[in-house]
């Protein structure tokens, strides 16, 4: 229970979202484009000490078919780092599609230009991915 960021992990950005267990709500909360490590997760510790979650979530991009890539083994390796270096709870959550269901919530917002602001996308496929987190463990609550 609690607060819980989640996170579109990428090689260029990761988008970040934080959500409540207790709502089911989450909402698109940053970008961070920094591609070295060390300043990403000074960027991340920083939102970790601001927001003070109780578990993290990143998403884990496979084939449509559900087979695994090699971004799927850099997603693996970053929430090991993430677990690793905070001590928190991190779930992976199968992310196909997460990108196209944000590029059309922002197409139906009237954010048709997201080409021109690609971070936008990530925060927000951030944000599904949180959502498909909580729909599933609504769905696994007895």
């Amino acid at each position: 229970m609690g607060t819980v960021i989640g996170f579109d992990f990428g090689l260029a950005r990761i988008g970040v979202a934080v959500g409540e267990t207790e709502t089911g709500h989450a909402h698109p909360l940053a970008v961070i484009s920094d591609e070295a490590n060390t300043a990403r997760f000074a960027a991340i510790e920083k939102l970790l000490a601001e927001w003070k979650p109780a578990s993290l979530v990143v998403g884990l991009p496979v084939h449509l078919d559900g087979t695994e890539h090699a971004m799927t083994v850099r997603c693996r390796r970053f929430a090991n780092q993430l677990h690793g270096r905070y001590g928190l709870p991190v779930a992976l959550v199968d992310e196909r599609l997460s990108s196209a269901e944000a590029e059309e919530r922002l197409a139906e917002a009237g954010h048709h230009g997201w080409r021109k602001q690609k971070p936008r996308l990530d925060s927000a496929a951030a944000q599904i991915i949180l959502l498909q987190y909580f729909e599933s463990a609504r769905h696994a609550a007895p």
